[in-house]
């Protein structure tokens, strides 16, 4: 695959978000599911008035369910139709989308800019609460309720044994072809004044379930099933264990996705692209 844009046309990027409560995911499917891909591919083909349909390219694949504060798309666009359309294309997409998918900055990319492969990383949130009562009506589409008492700080405590680049093969659903490997540069969890707990989940990028299964297993050490070394032993074994359960997508939002410097974006194609191995035990 290459990043090089073709003659006459000009690769765009989106910054968009969306509550994903009622779409089936970002990727279009068939059967007429709703999708993000699919309603902003629609808004655009519309508004442009083209026949054709320029597919997007996004950051971090959502699942059903979870929600997008700041995901990041691109689309390469025939160069006479976004020097004709560019300037009101952003209030335009306004009017056509539904109110639960925005687009909020279209801009011609850097040259080798891909959403996808240029990313170094992508910083997810997973909101919860212990709350006896239950979650917040106005929230419920946002939170998890877990009906038992959490301790943060045992589930901080094990999350720094999951930190850096590991195998997550335990904590991820295997697709074929695909690594499991992964740095995970940070995991850490905060009780706000609300009582919502809130996990920050940021790594170079992520496999399918891998956040929503990290989640179950620091639920599980919070609520006291297991000691804060568990989840670090799970993912030594390589395997996936009944125990850790992947969490509901609605408490999940994909917050921040991070881009390198212009000049460093085609390294960073390149590189994303390489099959990932783990370095070699040493003899001794």
């Amino acid at each position: 695959m290459s990043d090089e844009v073709q003659p006459g046309f000009v690769r765009v990027r989106l910054d968009l978000s969306y509550d994903g409560t009622e779409f089936s995911g970002w990727a279009k499917q068939a059967g007429g599911r709703r999708t993000v891909q699919g309603e902003i591919e629609d808004a655009l083909r519309t508004v442009t008035r083209s026949r054709d349909t320029y597919e997007l390219t996004v950051a971090g694949r959502t699942d059903a369910g979870v929600h997008a504060r700041g995901q990041v798309a691109h689309v390469d666009l025939p160069r006479e139709v976004w020097a004709e359309h560019h300037e009101k294309l952003l209030k335009r997409l306004a009017g056509r989308l539904a109110r639960d998918v925005r687009v909020w900055a279209l801009r011609e990319a850097p040259s080798g800019f891909n959403a996808r492969f240029s990313a170094i990383w992508r910083r997810y949130a997973y909101r919860v609460t212990d709350n006896p009562g239950g979650v917040d009506p106005l929230l419920r589409n946002h939170v998890l309720w877990h009906d038992w008492a959490l301790d943060v700080d045992a589930m901080n405590e094990a999350a720094r044994g999951l930190l850096g680049e590991h195998d997550f093969a335990a904590y991820c659903k295997k697709r074929e072809g695909a690594t499991t490997i992964r740095t995970l540069q940070e995991l850490s969890l905060v009780r706000g004044d609300d009582g919502i707990i809130t996990a920050t989940v940021r790594a170079d990028a992520f496999c399918h379930n891998m956040v929503r299964s990290l989640i179950g297993a620091l639920l599980f050490v919070g609520d006291g099933h297991r000691p804060p070394d568990w989840p670090a032993k799970v993912l030594a074994a390589g395997v996936r264990d009944s125990a850790v359960h992947v969490v509901r997508p609605h408490g999940l939002t994909l917050e921040e996705v991070g881009y390198p410097a212009d000049e460093l974006l085609a390294a960073r194609n390149k590189e994303a692209r390489n099959r990932r191995s783990l370095p070699a035990a040493g003899c001794c």
